[in-house]
């Protein structure tokens, strides 16, 4: 039986390990995205993935407009697209993600892609350029990259204006202008989370993108309590805890407000104007950023890249329990994250709390359910002291020539817009933690609820301060 334990002791993030394994050249898909939605995928052939693009898992496939209103959106949405996005347009609707609905209010993607469009967009946003970073992301996920982009002398002052706000202290000062110069980011979590809403909900992260970057620049969202915690009080106290803005409905569900934190209008401007190939849309500095906020306790300033929060001593990323927490809320899913490596005192390696062919065994049911599995991995030096961690994505994967499984994975910190393969003797022994839905674990593990765990380390870091 596995235990599930709490993070280990010095609270590693994991941020920005580049993968070193089966690069690629860096591609400008942005302008070249074909009709396949699997487009520049390293290989498509007996690979499992997981995209609602996949028939099996939507029994409600809508193909054809059928209604007078929907070829209104359509023509209206074309209208606003070049050659390339019109052909990308028309592929959503022949697999079926144009009409998908499986948004929190049922609303599909061609709803909101047709709102991005005719509705006003937050001040400084393009409303054709949040149309097209929307289909192509929708259309090809792979996309998305975690990279800050560089900020330009024109904007200059006004970054570092806004990053030392209320500060008269002139250290605090001096280090407030050096912090807004971010060359290696911490949202790896938050990107993993905005990939999988992409390429799992793809009527979700649309509706997320219009009305992250309308005017009012947040998204309500209703979830089930029981998702969180299977008690009531106990769902409250962590959402309390994270001080995430929400209301009760009643005593099953709430109601979430998720917003980007009140620098990302900054960022999302200047790559509106200023974006190279590599860095970030202005869509993914929202959603990052959003994502961002809710893991840190509202806490994460997008002009640093840096977040303070109860739950995390480090200023950078999200740690263990924070990305549960959540994958939990923005997916509406009791997910458990399950760690797997047993790690001493010293950081070091030594040992593991299950076999690997059990933790194989979790990762290829996810996959199996349609699920996305996020993991954080880890890198050791030769005395297997673990130095740094990094979360990915599995999304699929494909049996070798040897019979050995490869999983096909997502990093959004390698500039490799395409899927990216690892062997399960090369990935498996670095997996420190993977996020499973519980039925797929609780036969195998000793469950520890997550408020449990979130108050324990609460504890722990008041009693070391």
């Amino acid at each position: 039986m596995l235990e599930k334990i709490g993070f280990f002791t010095q609270h590693y993030n994991y941020n920005t390990i580049q993968n070193t394994e089966q690069k690629k050249n860096v591609q400008n898909i942005t302008n070249n995205i074909s009709t396949n939605p699997s487009f520049g995928a390293k290989s498509t052939k007996d690979v499992l993935f997981n995209s609602a693009a996949t028939p099996a898992q939507n029994i409600n496939l809508r193909t054809a407009l059928s209604t007078k209103e929907e070829k209104e959106k359509y023509t209206e949405i074309s209208a606003n697209l070049g050659k390339s996005g019109k052909k990308i347009m028309n592929t959503l609707l022949k697999n079926g993600i144009l009409l998908n609905t499986n948004s929190n209010d049922k609303s599909s993607v061609l709803d909101n892609l047709y709102k991005i469009i005719k509705e006003p967009r937050a001040e400084g946003l393009d409303a054709k350029s949040i149309l097209n970073d929307t289909l192509a992301t929708i259309a090809y996920p792979y996309l998305i990259t975690q990279q800050f982009g560089d900020i330009p002398p024109e904007y200059k002052d006004i970054v570092i204006q806004a990053n030392n706000e209320g500060k008269t202290n002139l250290l605090d000062v001096y280090k407030g202008e050096m912090d807004v110069n971010v060359e290696h980011s911490g949202t790896c979590v938050a990107a993993s989370t905005e990939f999988k809403l992409a390429n799992q909900l793809p009527a979700e992260f649309a509706r997320f993108a219009q009305e992250l970057s309308s005017p009012k620049m947040s998204v309500d969202k209703t979830i089930q309590l029981d998702n969180l915690t299977d008690d009531t009080l106990s769902a409250v106290w962590l959402l309390n805890s994270f001080e995430i803005p929400w209301e009760s409905k009643d005593l099953k569900t709430a109601k979430l407000k998720f917003a980007p934190d009140k620098n990302a209008i900054i960022r999302a401007r200047i790559q509106t104007t200023h974006k190279d190939p590599s860095e970030r849309s202005p869509l993914d500095v929202l959603m990052q950023s959003t994502f961002m906020q809710v893991g840190s306790q509202q806490s994460y300033n997008s002009l640093t890249d840096k977040r303070t929060g109860k739950f995390n001593q480090n200023d950078k990323g999200l740690i263990e329990f924070e990305k549960t927490f959540t994958e939990s809320v923005v997916f509406d899913k009791n997910i458990l994250s399950v760690t797997y490596q047993t790690v001493d005192e010293n950081a070091r390696l030594i040992g593991y709390e299950t076999d690997l062919a059990t933790m194989k065994k979790h990762i290829l049911t996810a996959l199996n359910e349609g699920e996305d599995v996020i993991i954080g991995y880890t890198q050791t030096d030769n005395n297997n002291i673990i130095v740094n961690g990094h979360e990915i994505t599995i999304v699929g994967y494909r049996t070798g020539a040897n019979g050995k499984t490869i999983f096909i994975c997502n990093d959004t910190d390698d500039n490799v817009y395409n899927p990216i393969e690892y062997t399960e003797d090369y990935i498996l022994p670095k997996i420190h933690h993977a996020a499973l839905p519980k039925h797929i674990v609780e036969n195998d593990i000793k469950l520890v609820p997550n408020w449990i765990e979130g108050l324990n380390m609460y504890k722990q870091m008041k009693n070391a301060a």
